[in-house]
């Protein structure tokens, strides 16, 4: 391995070495948290920049906070990868990495000289991992894709036309990050395959295969069985009144009066004069589940905010009220957890999410703030210099 870092790092992935070729937020994101992790993760820059850099408000014109949230911890180094300079930088970075992940399409990968069978013959054992928008073997493989794309062709906007009556985007890039997360888990199972083995390997994940995939987890429903037992659709999820309740001061709650013994609690403490024998099982229930939303949403219009909160909680039903995003940096339950990490950086403090699990002997935490454009370029291949010198002398 190349000399370590100056800095010390916890995490489960400490020893790991990641070269980082992706953009945007998918591949960023993947490796975010393989950072937050412990991983060292060299983030492999064009003399530009990640387009990310540039799309939202920072203290700097190429630091914005989507750029600074997702690439948090990581070493910047730029390289011209169409001059044979930056290729032998980056092929000398390949023989001391244990992971290789990258954004580009197949096509643009293999141009450069570092598809799979180019950096497997280098460092056989590295993982290499493919973060496409569509997967190499299918007719759509050189098509470009957009979170916004893959949302509108993975099935989500048709599940929002049935719950809202009009196609619409969430509001979140949603495509983007389950696919980041994907590519982290898949990473890791090919890293767990190595450990036993000694092997490595070729990993891909595509954005219209794992949103596919993710739609599908329940509104596959009949439409698994050969043949169909109805249509592909979960109805609880698509219907038009699964929405969060307006309460009698113009607030909302967030509610799912779901299994039978909170129907019954339900039931028992409030006594709403529609409530009959037809709705008494979550069989019954779910066969009528518009008009069970409906009739709740006339009852939860009798009571303030604060009175349905106090009394579900009370009978242990799930409900929340409806928080905005600024409101999350103030929520007590996370601020007494520590979820907020501040770091002090050359930009002034950054008050970043930190990782959501917990481990209890190796736990992460955020790695850092965001580097700057080719900011550690200097620092990484001095330590390519310094390793080979080293290894050289060892050699004599």
């Amino acid at each position: 391995m190349m000399a370590p870092r100056t800095t010390t790092r916890s995490g489960p992935l400490s020893e790991l070495r990641v070269l980082d070729l992706t953009a945007m937020v998918m591949g960023p994101y993947c490796t975010q948290i393989m950072a937050d992790m412990g991983a060292d993760v060299i983030k492999i820059e064009p003399p530009a920049g990640d387009n990310t850099r540039y799309i939202s408000v920072g203290p700097d014109p190429a630091m914005s906070g989507v750029f600074v949230n997702v690439n948090r911890g990581k070493r910047s180094v730029v390289l011209d990868l169409r001059s044979e300079p930056g290729k032998q930088a980056l092929r000398a970075l390949i023989a001391d990495a244990d992971v290789f992940v990258h954004s580009m399409r197949a096509t643009a990968i293999a141009g450069l000289g570092f598809d799979y069978a180019a950096v497997s013959a280098i460092n056989p054992s590295i993982v290499y991992t493919n973060c496409y928008g569509y997967g190499r073997r299918g007719p759509y493989a050189n098509f470009t894709a957009y979170d916004d794309t893959i949302q509108a062709e993975s099935g989500l906007l048709s599940a929002q036309e049935q719950l809202t009556g009009t196609a619409g985007y969430v509001g979140t890039i949603l495509a983007d990050k389950v696919a980041g997360l994907t590519a982290l888990y898949a990473t890791t199972m090919a890293l767990f395959h190595r450990e036993r083995t000694g092997e490595g390997q070729e990993v891909e994940v595509a954005m219209f295969e794992t949103m596919a995939a993710f739609m599908l987890v329940e509104h596959a429903n009949g439409a698994l069985f050969s043949p169909p037992l109805g249509p592909a659709v979960y109805p609880r999820a698509v219907t038009p009144n699964r929405k969060p309740y307006r309460t009698s001061d113009g607030g909302y709650v967030s509610a799912l009066v779901y299994n039978d013994k909170q129907w019954s609690a339900f039931i028992d403490a409030v006594r709403p004069p529609w409530a009959g024998p037809e709705f008494a099982t979550l069989a019954q229930r779910a066969a009528r589940i518009d008009t069970v939303y409906g009739l709740l949403s006339e009852t939860f219009a009798e009571r303030t905010t604060q009175q349905w909160l106090d009394l579900l909680r009370a009978l242990d039903i799930p409900a929340a009220p409806v928080r905005t995003l600024d409101e999350l940096f103030d929520d007590p339950h996370l601020n007494t957890a520590g979820f907020f990490e501040t770091v002090q950086t050359e930009h002034g403090a950054v008050r970043f999410p930190g990782p959501p699990t917990w481990f209890s002997r190796t736990p992460g935490r955020v790695a850092g703030g965001a580097p700057g454009l080719g900011a550690h370029t200097t620092e990484v291949l001095d330590e390519i210099t310094t390793h080979h010198t080293t290894a050289a002398s060892e050699q004599q």
